[in-house]
């Protein structure tokens, strides 16, 4: 099983979920990915602790009541203090749409939105340092932020979080980004200005891991959720766009099974098959802000010399 000895700041370490109706996706989520739900401590509220195996990996939380927010994944980045980060944050251009608060024993966070407009979490661990299992099955595989101000986005987060950006590419076509140690990236940043459809800003998503994408996006149909993009092959694998009962959109991406030496096929794992330093990426509507089922989207299909879009109708 692919584990994290360490989340280093500034790089996702963990997603979670804001919906509208929490018995629904504790369902569509447990039965896609095989998770199990987790009812929290009454001092958490009604939030929900997804995990594979013993290993936390997403969490959910209803919608406040009489919020006009929609449906949506949050990706958090790891800080070693949150206050500093929102002071630095709103020093560089951000916004503070949640101010620091505590979460128990757990860490301390606070919600950001970036000078392009997307929203990013921020999340400072005391007991709690996020997931800790990567690149396989039900596991995240990838993170990705999608910016109208590709030049604003990678100032900000470099002056405010210490990233150090690999350029992958930076034509006029193809302008992308990545997040990580040479040869380890965790993460994207993609000027998708030409991408995105009239009224989608700026946002992140996260991408899930699963055995075969293809599959996986029609057992998406079957539990009450929608395909936004059908799965496509990439040099960098096979992957498709979803959302789930309640129309927040996110990733799935096929990962390669693999059995460690001297493993049982009981306990087989997965591990991804693209090999560190390669990129999965798609761009697409979000559902926090539109509505996937009913929204043309745009989608690019990352390949430096062959950068193709399209129009979907969802």
């Amino acid at each position: 099983m692919p584990a994290r000895d360490l989340t280093r700041l500034g790089e996702p370490c963990w997603n979670d979920l804001m919906t509208s109706d929490p018995t629904r996706n504790r369902d569509f989520y447990t039965g896609l990915f095989g998770w199990h739900a987790g009812a929290s401590e009454p001092e958490y509220g009604d939030y929900v602790t997804f995990r594979r195996r013993t290993s936390d990996v997403a969490g959910m939380a209803p919608s406040p009541e009489g919020s006009t927010a929609g449906n949506a994944w949050l990706v958090y980045l790891s800080v070693d203090d949150v206050d500093d980060t929102v002071t630095a944050a709103v020093a560089a251009g951000g916004q503070i749409l949640q101010e620091p608060f505590t979460v128990g024993a757990m860490g301390r966070m606070a919600v950001l939105a970036d000078p392009s407009g997307a929203a990013v979490g921020v999340w400072q661990p005391i007991e709690f340092v996020g997931f800790r299992v990567v690149a396989e099955a039900g596991t995240p595989i990838w993170h990705e932020l999608s910016t109208r101000d590709y030049d604003a986005a990678l100032a900000f987060y470099t002056a405010v979080f210490g990233w150090e950006p690999q350029v992958l590419s930076d034509t006029p076509e193809f302008r992308y980004s990545t997040v990580g140690p040479e040869g380890m990236p965790v993460a994207g940043v993609l000027d998708s200005s030409a991408f995105l459809p009239d009224g989608v800003p700026s946002h992140w998503a996260v991408y899930f891991g699963v055995p075969d994408a293809a599959e996986a996006a029609a057992r998406v149909v079957e539990l009450g959720g929608a395909v936004v993009r059908e799965a496509w092959d990439s040099e960098f694998g096979t992957f498709a766009q979803v959302s789930d009962a309640t129309g927040a959109v996110f990733y799935i991406g096929s990962v390669e099974p693999a059995t460690p030496t001297g493993a049982t096929p009981d306990s087989t794992v997965t591990t991804a098959s693209a090999s560190a330093g390669t990129v999965a990426t798609g761009v697409g509507d979000n559902a926090a802000f539109v509505d996937a089922a009913s929204v043309d989207a745009a989608f690019i299909d990352v390949d430096e010399s062959d950068v193709e879009t399209s129009q979907s109708a969802g």
